[in-house]
């Protein structure tokens, strides 16, 4: 196979790196991690992975080392890269709820919004991001970049800091007071401009999108099948959900037919029993792997 009939495509490397090593295992893709290698098995020989620091992804992208990569909101932003957003994947290291960059203050901080900050001195990894949002506000004030620990450093290191949060608890146990929400971010798959052209190249990063999104959908649905008597099908289907759509087969024994559907995964519990009581028997829960709309 040629290198132009390869797609490189980086993978993020430190918090996301396994769960988003999950996300392609879940989507039908293998991949397998060599020690101190930051280029990654895949078992598809059309794709040549790397591992690269999501702060970097997007510059990458942009300058067209790599075709397409997954990085979050927040990175395009601080790097003002001029990429394609493909799509937006809702996956993180510890829920599926995006993460959030906030400013925060120690607890008895007098600083109540961003106005008080004028001229004060703030900590940040997210520079670029942190001074647009000072900029949007009409607020002068110092940020200097953070290299790490940054809930640490006020009030002697500095006044504020503009930090990442999914959960907010490493900023509580810092005895630190979020004052504003600066940024929501999310994982998006991104590709460089020209690689979008390429035809083969931009199919393949479709149906990379495609698989993984369609993991993410399954995640919180389960499938539901069962047999059901003719005429008790109408009490069956008024349990489930009005929105989906059951499969409705018949089978072999008159008189009975199977219904297959997918459901939420936290309203089983309680439809069940309900299906069980209007007629349906044999019923099998089984788990997905991939839900494409």
């Amino acid at each position: 196979m040629s290198q132009s009939r390869r797609l490189k495509l980086g993978l993020p490397a430190g918090s996301l790196q396994e769960s988003t090593a999950q996300l392609f295992r879940r989507a039908g893709f293998n991949i397998t991690f060599q020690s101190r290698s930051y280029y990654p098995h895949i078992d598809d020989p059309e794709l040549s992975c790397v591992l690269i620091r999501a702060q970097e992804m997007a510059r990458y992208v942009e300058q067209g080392a790599i075709d397409a990569g997954l990085t979050g909101y927040d990175w395009i932003v601080e790097n003002g890269a001029d990429v394609i957003e493909v799509c937006e994947l809702v996956y993180s290291k510890v829920s599926r709820r995006p993460v959030r960059w906030v400013l925060a203050v120690p607890e008895d901080s007098p600083v109540q919004s961003v106005h008080d900050l004028q001229g004060k001195r703030i900590a940040t990894e997210a520079v670029n991001l942190t001074r647009q949002y000072l900029a949007r506000h009409g607020v002068e004030a110092h940020v200097e970049f953070s290299w790490g620990a940054t809930e640490v450093k006020p009030p002697e290191l500095a006044d504020a800091i503009v930090e990442v949060t999914e959960t907010g608890s490493s900023l509580r146990a810092n005895k630190l007071r979020i004052v504003d929400t600066v940024l929501v971010s999310t994982p998006r798959l991104i590709a460089n401009r020209e690689a979008w052209q390429d035809e083969w190249k931009r199919r393949k990063i479709e149906d990379i999108a495609l698989l993984l999104r369609a993991a993410i959908a399954a995640e919180s649905k389960v499938g539901l099948m069962m047999n059901v008597p003719r005429d008790r099908l109408d009490d069956v289907l008024a349990v489930l959900p009005a929105l989906q759509r059951p499969t409705v087969s018949s089978l072999a024994e008159p008189g009975w037919v199977d219904v297959m559907t997918v459901v939420d995964e936290h309203i089983v519990r309680d439809i069940i029993p309900k299906l069980k009581a209007a007629g349906a028997q044999g019923i099998v829960e089984f788990p997905l792997n991939k839900v494409i709309e």
